[in-house]
């Protein structure tokens, strides 16, 4: 839009035309729209959003002292408004409607599966005993105490990131381990 045709419409705006105002929202609306979806990234919301600009806009009108920068002036109540309803809207949270029936409705262990499970948990111990004293105690204090890494480097009066090497070595002693036991 050339520059006297803005400034003549806000000015007309200004005195209370709102057929100039109207004018101005059809030729801004895509421009503010843009905006505030680009930050809230939500077109139901953006259009409200879009419209609540306007509204401010058009309250707050005289109070713009040059009317040639009514784009400008625009554009920053649009990031204004979209940043505030950014900022007050309730964290979403999405779940997958499968995911949480089937946590629900999870069904009862059967015996064939806690035997299972059982057996799996006797294979871990069997494979935890056939380590080194450092690597049994290592995985034990982290994974069946729940021992902190801090809690565990001062238990063995050894540095963090040593604790870390033996937590993974011990890991990988274990799982060469459970991959040699017969199944």
């Amino acid at each position: 839009m050339e520059t006297y045709i803005l400034r003549e419409l806000v000015l007309r705006a200004q005195a209370g035309s709102r057929d100039a105002f109207d004018t101005l929202v059809e030729h801004f609306e895509p421009t503010v729209f843009a905006i505030v979806l680009r930050r809230l990234r939500n077109r139901a919301e953006a259009s409200e959003v879009t419209q609540e600009v306007f509204l401010r806009a058009y309250r707050k009108l005289d109070q713009l002292r040059e009317p040639e920068r009514f784009a400008g002036w625009l554009k920053q109540i649009a990031v204004r408004l979209a940043i505030n309803r950014a900022v007050r809207r309730p964290q979403e949270f999405s779940t997958d409607t499968e995911v949480m029936s089937a946590v629900a409705e999870q069904a009862p262990e059967t015996p064939l599966e806690s035997l299972l499970r059982a057996e799996q948990r006797e294979g871990v111990w069997e494979g935890l005993h056939r380590l080194g004293d450092m690597d049994r105690e290592t995985l034990i204090s982290f994974y069946i105490n729940g021992h902190s890494l801090k809690e565990m480097s001062e238990e063995f009066n050894s540095p963090i990131g040593t604790i870390k090497r033996r937590l993974h070595t011990a890991r990988h002693r274990l799982r060469d381990e459970l991959l040699a036991q017969p199944a």
